[in-house]
């Protein structure tokens, strides 16, 4: 359920890059460039951080939607789609968080 969430707002927010910038707070972020959508995603971070530590549960989920709505316009402006992430996410499904950690350590 949840993956089909993320992708119909993944497909969303691509369709939104058509809008009228005048109607559309996506096509303003997108209009904005790669720089205004990552400074936003990272706004909508820290309150996720700071929703976590201080507020309630509710109040969290509402930032969490948030942080997961501008990360998906950030990786719309920048060309890559909810499919490449869930693609890796698919592929680390099974492995060890650390193991994994290492194997990217390892490569750079």
């Amino acid at each position: 359920m949840a993956d089909d969430v993320l992708a119909r707002l993944a497909a969303t927010i691509a369709e939104r890059r058509r809008a009228d910038g005048d109607t559309s707070y996506t096509r303003k972020l997108l209009d904005g460039g790669i720089e205004r959508c990552a400074r936003k995603f990272g706004e909508e971070a820290v309150e996720v951080v700071i929703a976590g530590l201080v507020q309630d549960g509710p109040a969290l989920a509402n930032e969490a939607a948030d942080v997961i709505y501008h990360l998906l316009v950030l990786l719309e402006a920048k060309g890559l789609s909810w499919a490449d992430v869930a693609k890796i996410l698919n592929a680390r499904t099974g492995t060890s968080g650390l193991d994994e950690k290492a194997a990217r350590r390892a490569t750079v």
